[in-house]
């Protein structure tokens, strides 16, 4: 006798939803007790960093009898003297207008060399180009503390001593190895077809670096460009070495240690705290406007 099979009917997709695949693992409880541990410490990072700067901007606003008998309390009205009186008689706008224009020609001249390098680094192949590249790169493991005095030397016999021309070139040479180093692995991301279209209609080099492949790295440029600022702004040892004696050269780092010197023995704190805030305004501005940048261009040149 012959048995005839029978089809067996298909399952449901319910069905196929209700059976457990191989590959599915249970959520691992390990892992949710290390992102609640993860979390907890960046908020006490946070609270550890935004709460000293709170305090120094609301005690900016306080008089000092306040700021001795309530240093954690609100102050009591909006005293904006305080910024007026570290402004002038403390002379912070003069040393702010000279960080201004010091980082203003470093930073300049650092994004122009570091850009024009690491293109070439890049993009281009010739002998010895490892080794110049590591030469730069090197220069990022080198502090500046053991350079100090043959610097003290080459700028004074340069004739460059107690100048900001002086200035601006040193901090240009101490920002070219980390500009160097970002941008070149920034450069060897962008599409290489785009510069090849450039040159068959015509682009020289140079306009094709300018006009091409510098717009294209725009993420990457604000990136360094915004590290390099806050370095700049608030380098204090080589300004401290190079810029001596004439005081209305002084940058803000040495107007805000010199301001703290004189303050704490007159008892002008709340001048002092005004002082450290129009210090730090600069800073948390260029942050609040290019984190978003900061961001992109960080993982920008991480992708193809």
């Amino acid at each position: 006798m012959t048995t005839v099979d029978t089809p067996t009917p298909a399952a449901s997709a319910d069905d196929r939803a209700a059976r457990p695949r191989t590959g599915d693992r249970a959520p691992r409880r390990d892992l949710g007790v290390l992102n609640v541990f993860s979390h907890g410490f960046l908020l006490l990072w946070a609270l550890l960093t935004t709460l000293p700067l709170l305090w120094v901007m609301v005690s900016s606003f306080k008089s000092d009898a306040e700021i001795l008998s309530d240093p954690w309390g609100l102050p009591g009205a909006l005293r904006l003297e305080n910024w007026v009186r570290a402004w002038t008689e403390a002379r912070i706008g003069q040393y702010f207008f000279n960080s201004a224009v010091v980082v203003a020609g470093s930073l300049t001249l650092t994004m122009l060399l570091g850009a024009t390098a690491a293109y070439v680094f890049a993009r281009f192949e010739f002998r010895g180009r490892q080794v110049f590249y590591y030469l730069f790169v090197g220069g990022m493991m080198f502090p500046v503390f053991l350079a100090l005095v043959p610097l003290f030397f080459v700028v004074r016999n340069a004739g460059l001593f107690n100048s900001w021309i002086g200035l601006i070139l040193v901090y240009a040479a101490y920002s070219l190895p980390f500009t160097v180093f970002f941008l070149t692995a920034f450069f060897r991301t962008l599409p290489t077809s785009v510069a090849e279209a450039g040159l068959i209609d015509g682009c020289g080099h140079f306009r094709l670096f300018f006009q091409v492949m510098l717009p294209m790295a725009r993420p990457g440029l604000i990136s360094v460009a915004i590290f390099n600022f806050l370095s700049q702004w608030n380098q204090f040892i080589l300004p401290q070495v190079l810029m001596q004696g004439d005081e209305s050269k002084w940058v803000l780092a040495q107007g805000l240690a010199a301001l703290a010197i004189s303050q704490g023995y007159q008892g002008d704190f709340s001048g002092l705290f005004a002082g450290l805030t129009l210090g730090m305004l600069p800073v948390l501005a260029v942050y609040v406007v290019f984190q978003r940048q900061i961001q992109s261009g960080l993982t920008a040149g991480q992708l193809k």
